[in-house]
């Protein structure tokens, strides 16, 4: 096994761990339970967040990459385009690009890269199965820029549990904390780390069939709470991450929190 002595997160909203916490008492995210497993296996390890949410691979690419390497990491998790494709004129080759260009400057200065696929979120709300399509697409240019540079990849996208409702916030965009605590067992994995295994595959129980008329009111509900603002956002030109800094910008030492938490 590698031991991984220093660890960058870049990307979004998912790696700053929106839907894992909340504002007042903070975000922890998938990024901040992988960290405390690999910070298990060497006492020296140090890790840093950059992540901000509502960017796009190009803006976190401008602002993220560099930082990232002048951290000198063995190791760089890259999540990054879901912004990019839920937004209207999406055009997945410079996207692509974009997350390929960070893929090789991270591996040509010797860093362990991981990545990431996404699931069909559209699963969750068949109101916008016209971006499955995209995100297939996506997926698979992921898949070979990552094989072109070496890259590892959580390649989630075929699994069931990963688009099970319990896995995902009431938003329908970010995981609940239960979905970080699997995506960061599937990078915990996919890294072979020690007592990692499999199991972030496995089913939940069966949830008790929905009412059709319960399917709808949830899913205006979420429009209005969810949808109707994002929407906003897009129009007047705003993105949530306006005015946001990366929550942890510099390595440090990472205190693993107690099982269950």
């Amino acid at each position: 096994m590698t031991t991984y002595l220093r660890y960058v997160a870049i990307g979004d909203s998912q790696t700053e761990g929106l839907g894992d916490g909340d504002e007042a008492s903070g975000y922890r995210g998938w990024a901040d339970r992988l960290a405390e497993q690999l910070a298990d296996a060497e006492p020296e390890f140090t890790y840093a967040n950059l992540a901000v949410r509502g960017l796009q691979a190009a803006r976190i690419r401008a602002g993220q990459l560099g930082p990232a390497l002048a951290l000198r990491p063995d190791l760089v998790s890259v999540m990054a385009g879901m912004n990019d494709v839920v937004r209207p004129g999406f055009r997945p080759e410079p996207v692509a690009a974009e997350v390929e260009a960070m893929f090789a400057e991270l591996t040509d200065a010797g860093a362990h890269v991981l990545t990431f696929t996404f699931p069909d979120l559209t699963r969750l709300t068949p109101a916008l199965s016209a971006l499955r399509p995209r995100l297939t697409d996506f997926n698979g240019r992921l898949r070979e820029a990552a094989a072109r540079h070496g890259v590892t990849v959580v390649d989630a996208s075929g699994s069931p549990v990963a688009v099970d409702p319990r896995m995902w916030s009431a938003d329908r965009l970010h995981a609940s904390p239960a979905g970080h605590a699997r995506i960061a067992r599937a990078a915990a994995e996919a890294l072979g780390l020690p007592s990692s295994d499999a199991s972030w595959r496995d089913p939940l129980p069966p949830m008790p069939p929905l009412p059709a008329w319960r399917r709808t009111a949830l899913d205006l509900a979420w429009a209005g709470s969810f949808l109707g603002p994002w929407a906003w956002r897009r129009v007047t030109g705003r993105s949530s991450g306006d005015g946001r800094h990366a929550k942890r910008p510099e390595p440090a030492p990472v205190r693993a929190l107690p099982a269950g938490r």
